[in-house]
């Protein structure tokens, strides 16, 4: 098979000899270092190759050699067994491997000379096998989360959601697996038009509703749109969700900070700002949880009106109120100027990536264009699925058994404050999935606290992370944004409890 002196790929034992065939006895080292153990192993790769189908076997058979190439499981240097002896060993015929060699080395993988035999090119560089990073916003080590934003992903409707998604799949035509309409499948359209309708008070015509990936792609489509016709900067809210400013900045757009008052988002300095775009969350504001008085919501539509000026409405968490009566839509006072954005982030999953806006007619064909451009719209499939559960009723169902929940683990908050940060202030408690907690003086100052929290294993989000430029409290209070919607009731009487705990250790051993 080889001559003494070279460094083949070995093949299975002689049954003469009980030998490895293949291997020069007196030559383990070269290029790669234990080459017999190298090789030795790339050679196995190959046993499947030779057992696939006939037809597919040439194919095959290159394939393991590119990737044992590829994995540095063949090294550079490394002298392949010549074709016949090797497709002896495998039980393949010699012109496969021939081929196999030939495609290898018209790629670089392998190099020949006349009378020098095959070998391993030095021109591929493998690359270290990695694992692929998990980016998501988790928080390893944490023994509890009150950080905002997360629904209970436990109460993810898991059977119901896989009805849907069987019965989806069996009524959609083959023409539905096509490129979408940018704005959605008709269906969803109608299904979410019905429902905004229904229980947000939206004027919602399904021809203006355009499907997004969340709330966050609705921000960005705005923001070209904008963009497009000139506008420089955005106003948002202050404070307000830090994610809007990233989100406008993607699209080339400044973000300008308005100030709040009891009532919402204030009037005089968002006239004096300039703007002729602005995003609100009036319903349950974010994340000083205060509802936009009547007063204030018309004042903003006048500055819409007088101005020619767009309001976004990111209705984050619309559909969640305990102790009053929900407040409708701002956009069904005035949809030509306000554009209306939600999604099932909350209610269902963020990782379902299904959010929707509803825009003016005057930015309708704008919006749909730019959707077209960045990803020519959702999957038609996770479409269907919400189209169906929307439809058959499972959404209300879904949204009926969170309100139970969500407000169960809101009394447990503010019960767990009282009894062990006693003093505690708390606003924002009548909707949403956080609340306001002021705690008193003893408890600053703030970065010390957190930095005790953060040592008992309890997440938090300070207030002043809401704030332009992340300003604390001038008085040296502590003001948190506490999310309690993934938190069991348990869980968050052992959360508050350990946070006091530490807080009380540290204080102790300053004094």
């Amino acid at each position: 098979m080889t001559s003494s002196g070279t460094n083949p790929m070995p093949g299975p034992p002689s049954e003469s000899t009980g030998r490895t065939r293949g291997v020069s006895p007196g030559r383990e080292e070269g290029p790669g270092g234990d080459v017999r153990a190298q090789v030795s192993a790339a050679w196995e790769l190959l046993l499947p190759a030779a057992s696939a189908p006939a037809r597919r076997r040439g194919r095959a058979l290159q394939a393991a050699l590119r990737d044992a190439v590829r994995s540095g499981r063949l090294p550079a240097g490394t002298r392949l067994p010549a074709s016949r002896a090797l497709a002896a060993d495998l039980g393949v015929s010699r012109g496969l491997v021939t081929e196999a060699y030939e495609q290898l080395t018209a790629e670089s993988y392998l190099r020949a000379g006349r009378g020098a035999g095959t070998w391993v090119s030095g021109d591929v560089r493998p690359a270290a096998a990695q694992g692929a990073r998990d980016m998501s916003p988790r928080a390893p080590g944490v023994r509890v989360d009150f950080r905002p934003g997360t629904p209970d992903l436990a109460l993810f409707p898991r059977s119901a959601w896989a009805a849907a998604h069987r019965t989806a799949l069996a009524r959609l035509p083959h023409s539905s697996l096509g490129y979408p309409d940018p704005r959605g499948l008709p269906e969803l359209r109608v299904a979410l038009a019905s429902l905004l309708t229904r229980r947000r008070g939206v004027v919602a015509d399904p021809e203006r509703v355009v499907v997004c990936s969340g709330v966050a792609q609705a921000t960005t489509l705005l923001g070209f749109v904008l963009r497009g016709r000139g506008a420089s900067a955005v106003g948002v809210e202050d404070p307000g969700s830090p994610e809007h400013a990233s989100l406008f900045a993607s699209t080339g757009l400044a973000t300008v900070p308005l100030p709040l008052d009891d009532e919402g988002l204030a009037v005089e300095p968002l006239l004096r700002s300039g703007v002729s775009a602005v995003v609100t969350t009036p319903a349950h504001q974010f994340p000083t949880g205060i509802a936009y008085s009547a007063a204030r919501r018309g004042a903003l539509l006048d500055w819409a009106r007088s101005t020619s000026g767009v309001i976004m409405e990111d209705d984050y968490d619309g559909d969640f109120r305990y102790d009053r009566a929900p407040v409708g839509s701002l956009q069904g006072l005035d949809p030509e100027h306000v554009v209306y954005t939600g999604s099932v982030s909350k209610s269902l999953a963020p990782g379902l990536r299904l959010g929707w806006l509803i825009a003016p007619a005057s930015m309708t064909d704008e919006m749909v264009a730019r959707k077209r451009t960045m990803d020519l719209g959702n999957p038609s499939v996770d479409q269907a699925v919400l189209a169906d559960f929307v439809a058959g009723g499972g959404y209300d169902r879904q949204l009926r058994l969170c309100q139970r929940a969500y407000r169960e683990r809101r009394d447990a908050m503010t019960e767990a404050l009282d009894r062990h940060l006693p003093g505690t202030e708390v606003s924002g408690i009548a909707a949403g999935l956080h609340i306001i907690a002021r705690l008193p003086e003893r408890f600053g100052p703030e970065d010390e606290f957190l930095r005790r929290a953060t040592a008992a294993g309890i997440a938090l989000h300070p207030l002043s992370r809401c704030t332009a430029g992340a300003r604390g409290a001038q008085d040296g209070t502590v003001r948190l944004v506490l999310g309690y919607a993934h938190v069991a009731p348990g869980a968050v009487e052992d959360g508050v409890r350990l946070l006091a705990e530490a807080v009380r250790r540290g204080s102790a051993a300053e004094a």
